[in-house]
């Protein structure tokens, strides 16, 4: 009779802190985010590895560029520190080769500083110029990236023949005609850009309807623009992603060899089978200084271009996302027991919309990045109020969480994710995975200002209760 109740007795107690940590801290409640909004929340502390709270933290959702963080884990454990992407100007008989080996930190200054030596040299290409891009496979996009923002940067093509981030800057500005509506857009001469069907509102008639610009881009590096642009907007900066890198590079480069003074007498092509004996090359940075730059300012063509190149190097074949994403699962499975198996990584920089994973999966890399300070991974992670894709973040730039939260953010479109950890007053450390996703609201400001209150509270119970 005593065991059975003693056995009672500790079946409640167990429930009862289940309960406790099935649940979002008591201070949150669903008012404080938008309507259908869906948290998968799990913390914990990070010396003793207790969970504190989880609520559906083994639900599959989108990560986002949270994503980033399994790609930073695998590189770092994987790859040398001083592992360096190269640029080679290679030369075979009277062809020359230019090696590009998926360098998302290159840029037209580095192509033509490559030039120039060249040049010393070689003032006539009695052969032809080649373009290798054999590093990665020619599949440039991730399954699952709309359709609509493949115009603009932060989804360029993920291809190893980068250059200057395969991005470009355009302008939509008032025109010279009389009438209002008349409207100019320009890009560098390397692509083409026009003004298709763009509606200029006046006044208060932009706030109406949803009124936004919209990019059509095709394969020749052309761009359209249509849709809506409010009077009061002109002119409008933007980015363009180049949609075409090889086209694009190649342009560059007739450039380069016109300025330089190179004599080309063959043909200027793509050939991924042509190699030679290399005459100069240019280095990016070293790895942790890549990884810090991707998980500081987020950057999508240094993830996706570190995931094929941890494939390329694993399986020693060209670079893709498919085996990006195997070499990555078994790297952080061998390397840091960490089981990714159900994970859906298409990507390396969580901008598929089609990647999945749990919280308790991040948490797995992030309790390996905190257990593991020599990588420096946690050190290179935004912080709150003062810098990366923190710094301006509403919910944690004020005191008494301002500098005390090192996090990766990662937003889609109704997506507001961050993993890391906080130091709380007590001094204690505490690990934290948010996804927040579904949220959508008619009135966006109130959306982002819900978002911000539901943020500030979760973050402050956890600094002042820990």
């Amino acid at each position: 009779m005593i065991s059975r109740l003693i056995f009672a007795f500790f079946t409640m107690l167990f429930a009862a802190l289940q309960a406790s940590a099935d649940s979002l801290p008591s201070s949150l409640t669903s008012e404080r985010l938008p309507a259908g909004a869906d948290v998968a929340l799990l913390v914990k502390n990070a010396s003793t590895g207790e969970t504190l709270y989880q609520h559906r933290a083994e639900t599959q959702q989108q990560p986002a560029s949270v994503q980033k963080l399994i790609t930073a884990l695998a590189a770092g454990l994987y790859l040398d520190n001083d592992y360096r992407f190269e640029t080679r100007v290679e030369t075979n008989g009277d062809d020359v080769i230019i090696n590009f080996s998926g360098d998302p930190t290159f840029t037209h200054s580095d192509l033509r500083r490559l030039i120039d030596r060249l040049s010393r040299e070689h003032p006539v290409i009695n052969g032809n110029l080649y373009i290798n891009g054999s590093a990665f496979d020619k599949s440039e996009r991730a399954i699952g990236l709309p359709w609509d923002i493949m115009g603009v940067c932060y989804s360029a093509p993920s291809s190893a023949i980068s250059m200057g981030g395969n991005c470009l800057y355009g302008k939509l500005s008032a025109g010279s005609g009389s009438a209002a509506t008349d409207l100019e857009a320009s890009a560098p001469e390397e692509v083409d850009i026009n003004v298709g069907a763009v509606n200029v509102r006046q006044g208060l008639e932009y706030l109406e309807v949803d009124c936004d610009l919209k990019l059509h881009a095709n394969d020749l590096n052309q761009y359209r623009l249509d849709g809506c642009v409010g009077a009061h907007e002109l002119p409008v900066n933007f980015h363009l992603a180049v949609q075409n890198t090889t086209l694009f590079v190649s342009q560059v480069i007739k450039q380069e060899l016109d300025r330089a003074g190179i004599e080309l007498k063959g043909e200027l092509r793509r050939d991924d089978s042509k190699t030679g004996e290399t005459f100069t090359l240019h280095r990016s940075e070293r790895l942790p200084q890549l990884i810090e730059e991707m998980l500081q300012d987020s950057d999508n063509l240094i993830a996706d271009n570190l995931f094929k190149t941890i494939g390329r190097l694993f399986y020693q074949l060209p670079g893709s996302y498919e085996n990006g994403e195997a070499a990555v699962k078994a790297i952080l499975k061998d390397k840091a027991g960490i089981d990714l198996e159900t994970a859906i990584l298409h990507d390396g920089s969580g901008l598929s919309r089609n990647n999945r994973v749990t919280a308790e999966q991040i948490m797995s890399v992030v309790e390996a990045i905190y257990q593991r300070p020599e990588l420096g991974l946690m050190q290179d992670l935004p912080v709150s109020g003062e810098s990366g894709t923190l710094a301006w973040r509403g919910s944690m730039i004020q005191i008494p969480l301002k500098g005390q939260i090192r996090a990766k953010t990662g937003s889609l479109y109704g997506v507001r994710n961050l993993a890391g950890q906080i130091t709380a007053r007590s001094g204690k450390d505490l690990l934290f995975v948010q996804l927040v996703t579904h949220h959508h609201a008619d009135d966006k400001k109130t959306a982002r200002s819900r978002l911000r209150l539901f943020e500030k509270h979760l973050y402050l119970d956890l600094y002042n209760q820990h």
